[in-house]
């Protein structure tokens, strides 16, 4: 198995159990990375309800018999047995209830050696390569032949784990195709240098997040938290949306943004708070519902002085007010790139693998499971939901290979 991240290690901890144990290379000097970053350092497991309409990429249909052979309820009682409890957050999130993503990586590394596996970090494959028996495996280490293989390399988000796209080149080699475009997903947006809210570091809040093309016609949507930075926005929705942002930006240059800053209003209940002001003032209206220097950004993008009473709110001014609330134009710019990113848009498509199993239809012997595939889901736990559920089906489909003979199916040449 190549990649001793979430997904080659339940891959490796399922096979093992299934009494095929299985030699799991890393080129990492420290494993897991990507866990222990993840939820702040605290590991957000999994969401209490996972569907396929949580992610994006492969087909749904094809996402969700995968998630259903290995889902939320089995990924909290595979956690329960190695003594990792569970808790759920009020967003739905399941994180471990020490709060410490190091729990989970020890408990799954634990795992994975009572299952026989054999881990080996400061195993940088370079090079993967067919023969008629399998496969050989080439590194600094020497080289290695393997009659089944496992590829859970990850994608291209976080190069620094050790996810730096090297498994899609991999893929290709033994015959896969791999999708047009690798975009990094769950990534902040950066805005125009002379956007103000770029000035409001450090504010959250809810919002609806409108994507349009630059005909204006509605792309995506979606309702959420954006977090004012230095650099532009992030936060769940910002992040969320990133994906869908780049692939209208390639097709449409013209592709925008556009922010409800009270997403349970529309224009006209808004004009109708905003003729009712009487004495007091657009600034005072939204400050009790905004945070106060987003309030003032506000109103100066609609042009209308805080201050003025709202008697004397002119049907323009309270148009302006109503635009700048309900419409306000994010100038985004790009993202903050694969350094920044938590998965990856893009990769080997689920078409080219058998969905029980997770074997090639390209490469027989050869598994994929993971962010390597074509599947990346929303910021809450569902890509690590992906891992445990992908990783699981593949350590199976490994157990019941034919030609696989225990632990000597991988041997040192």
């Amino acid at each position: 198995m190549v990649g001793a991240g979430a997904a080659g290690l339940m891959a490796g901890i399922t096979a093992g159990r299934a009494g095929r144990p299985a030699v799991i290379l890393d080129g990492a000097r420290v494993l897991g990375a990507k866990i222990l970053v993840s939820g702040g350092g605290r590991c957000n497991v999994t969401h209490d309800v996972v569907d396929e309409r949580a992610y994006a990429g492969s087909t749904p249909a094809a996402i969700r018999r995968v998630l259903r052979q290995f889902g939320v309820e089995q990924t909290v009682a595979f956690f329960s047995e190695l003594g990792v409890e569970l808790k759920r957050e009020e967003t739905g999130k399941l994180f471990p209830v020490t709060d410490r993503a190091d729990t989970v990586l020890e408990a799954l590394l634990r795992a994975a050696r009572e299952a026989g596996c054999d881990v080996r970090p400061r195993h940088r494959v370079t090079a993967i390569e067919a023969t008629g028996r399998g496969f050989r495996l080439s590194g600094a280490f020497g080289e290695i032949e393997a009659r089944t293989l496992v590829l859970a390399t990850g994608g291209r988000s976080l190069p620094k784990s050790g996810s730096d796209g090297a498994g899609f080149e991999f893929a290709r080699g033994l015959g896969h195709t791999v999708t047009p475009r690798l975009l990094p997903a769950l990534v902040g947006l950066t805005l125009e240098r002379e956007s103000p809210l770029r000035g409001l570091s450090g504010i959250a809040t809810p919002v609806r997040l409108e994507l349009r093309a630059g005909s204006g016609r509605r792309l995506h949507a979606l309702d959420g938290s954006v977090l004012c930075t230095h650099f532009g926005v992030s936060g769940p929705a910002a992040m969320d949306i990133s994906r869908y942002w780049q692939q209208a930006h390639l097709d449409d240059p013209g592709a925008r943004f556009e922010v409800a800053w009270l997403p349970e209003e529309r224009p006209e209940s808004l004009d109708v708070a905003l003729r009712e002001l009487g004495g007091s003032t657009p600034l005072a209206f939204l400050d009790a519902r905004l945070p106060s220097r987003l309030a003032r950004v506000l109103c100066e993008a609609a042009g209308v002085d805080p201050s003025t009473r709202g008697h004397v709110l002119s049907r323009e001014q309270r148009r302006a007010l109503v635009r700048a609330v309900l419409e306000y134009p994010l100038p985004v710019t790009g993202t903050r790139g694969w350094n920044a990113a938590e998965a990856t848009a893009g990769g080997i498509p689920l078409a080219e693998v058998h969905l029980g199993t997770m074997e090639s239809r390209v490469a027989p012997g050869l598994f994929l499971c993971g962010e390597v595939l074509d599947v990346d889901g929303r910021i809450g736990g569902y890509n690590f939901q992906w891992a445990w559920s992908s990783g699981h089906v593949a350590g199976l489909g490994v157990a019941a290979a034919r030609n696989l003979e225990g632990a000597s199916a991988v041997q040192e040449a």
